[in-house]
C-alpha cells in the first residue's frame, strides 16, 4: 500500500490545488532518512511538522485545471529519463525563515541530468510551477523536520546538533517517479516508470 508523503490535516490544507513531481526512496537512502526523522523527532521537546514519508522534490506546479496535461508532459519527460541515482551526503539546514532539516544530497550525474531534461521540456510549455529554481541554484534533498515554528534558540540549537557529512554515503537508484497532487484535503498521485514509453 502507497504512503503517503504528508498527512496532518494542516499539511494537507496548505497544498491545496499543488502538484509535484518526485522521487521516492526505497532502499539505502530511504533508509538514512528513516533513521535521521526518528533520531531527530526524538531529540526535540516540542512538536513540529514533518513529511509522512521521504521524498525528493523536482517541481511544484499549480495547475489544478490541467493536471492530465501536465501528466501527459510529465510521462514524457520519464519515458526518456534513465533510472536515477541517489545518494545522500550530508544532514544539512536550510536556515530561518525556512528552518528545515534535511538530508542533502550529491550531484549524481543521472539526477543532475533529470532536473536539467525536464527543466529543458517545462520551458516549452506555460504550466506555473512553485519555487523554482536554476539548476546551479537547486539543493536536491529530502525535508526530514519543518521547525518554522522553533523560536531562535531553539532553531539555532537543532541547526548546530544537525548538520554533519554522511562518510557511508547510502545510495539507490530510483525506477519511478510519482506525480502527487492535493485535492479536497487528499493527498493523490500517480506512479510513472521511468525509461518506459
Amino acid at each position: 500500500m502507497r504512503r503517503p508523503f504528508m498527512a496532518s490535516p494542516a499539511q494537507l490544507a496548505s497544498l491545496e490545488g499543488q502538484q509535484y513531481l518526485v522521487l521516492r526512496p526505497t532502499e539505502a537512502v530511504a533508509a538514512e532518512y528513516q533513521a535521521l526523522q526518528r533520531d531527530t523527532l526524538a531529540a526535540l521537546d516540542t512538536s513540529v511538522t514533518f513529511p509522512h514519508t521521504g521524498h525528493i522534490t523536482l517541481r511544484g506546479f499549480a495547475e489544478s485545471e490541467r493536471r492530465e496535461e501536465l501528466l501527459a508532459a510529465i510521462r514524457t519527460w520519464a519515458a526518456r529519463q534513465h533510472p536515477i541515482t541517489v545518494t545522500a551526503d550530508a544532514v544539512d539546514t536550510f536556515p530561518a525563515p525556512w528552518q528545515i532539516v534535511i538530508l542533502r544530497l550529491a550531484r549524481t550525474d543521472s539526477l543532475v541530468s533529470a532536473y536539467a531534461a525536464l527543466t529543458d521540456l517545462l520551458v516549452e510549455t506555460d504550466f506555473r510551477r512553485l519555487g523554482e529554481l536554476d539548476l546551479g541554484d537547486w539543493t536536491f534533498h529530502l525535508s526530514v523536520v519543518y521547525g518554522k515554528t522553533l523560536d531562535a534558540r531553539a532553531w539555532d540549537e537543532l541547526d548546530r546538533a544537525a548538520r554533519r557529512p554522511l562518510p557511508a554515503l547510502p545510495t539507490e537508484i530510483i525506477t519511478e517517479a510519482e506525480l502527487v497532487w492535493y485535492q479536497d484535503g487528499i493527498e493523490h498521485a500517480e506512479v510513472i516508470p521511468l525509461g518506459r514509453p
